[in-house]
């Protein structure tokens, strides 16, 4: 990769995080959405799931993370570059220097700092409100800043690759928004992931929101928990694998598929 793409791609992030801030209505709903889940929920159910004394507040943490990930990434992704090429956003930024793989880079970086800002106020209103219990491992907390990182970099890739499906830009949270929904239901984000039907944890399993769901559950759940999932253990290297092969199919189809315009 030439070092003038990193640099663009670098320089495109800061920009988009600037217009991503711009949008009042958009960062509310993005960063404060889950909190606002998190709270009704776990004022809701506050009973255990499973050994450990988990509660379900501290299950419910771990998926919202995962489904944070998806939202910010995928559907935000899939839904606003269809409006940008409609508005013929993306029919300009291809008369400059920049090339796919350094827009690409913008979007991710703007993702990745979405997500910081907004597992950060899970995790401070999991504790005060909540008393949630924070990892107290350093490798847990390693496990989580990989799982973050490569979250992030498959879910905005995903969302660029899945952003040529819709037709137009009116009709892209049509098509997002249900995909997503469903598979948080199917993924164990409100539900205990090994109480659903076993042909709905087998249709998740092929998608990446279940392995992050999981993988959030290994580092803010006790080890104890893992035998209450499917595998009867936590699967993390499984975890990395599934995400990794994601984020390489999901680059391929978003080199292959992408489009600066709509024509």
């Amino acid at each position: 990769m030439k070092p003038n793409t990193l640099k663009v791609g670098f320089l495109r992030g800061g920009l988009e995080i600037k217009q991503f801030l711009r949008q009042r209505e958009s960062v509310v709903f993005t960063l404060l959405f889950p909190v606002v889940l998190l709270f009704i929920f776990g004022s809701v159910f506050k009973g255990e799931v499973g050994p450990s004394g988990v509660t379900f507040s501290q299950y419910f943490l771990a998926g919202m993370i995962a489904s944070g990930l998806v939202n910010t990434g995928f559907q935000q992704l899939a839904i606003m570059i269809p409006i940008e090429r409609d508005f013929g956003t993306l029919k300009r930024l291809r008369g400059t220097p920049i090339s796919p793989v350094s827009y690409f880079m913008g979007k991710m970086i703007m993702v990745f700092a979405a997500m910081i800002v907004q597992i950060t106020a899970l995790l401070i209103f999991g504790v005060l409100f909540f008393g949630l219990n924070l990892p107290t491992s350093m490798n847990k907390w390693l496990e989580f800043t990989w799982l973050i990182l490569l979250g992030s970099i498959c879910s905005a890739i995903l969302g660029i690759a899945f952003s040529a499906v819709p037709k137009s830009g009116r009709g892209a949270s049509a098509v997002v928004s249900p995909i997503v929904i469903i598979l948080q239901f199917f993924s164990g984000v409100f539900f205990v992931f090994s109480d659903l039907p076993s042909w709905m944890q087998q249709f998740a399993a092929l998608f990446p929101l279940k392995w992050l769901t999981q993988g959030m559950r290994s580092v803010f759940l006790p080890d104890g928990f893992a035998s209450q999932e499917v595998a009867g253990n936590w699967e993390v290297s499984r975890i990395a694998i599934v995400l990794i092969v994601w984020s390489v199919v999901g680059t391929l189809l978003a080199l292959r598929s992408f489009k600066w315009s709509a024509e």
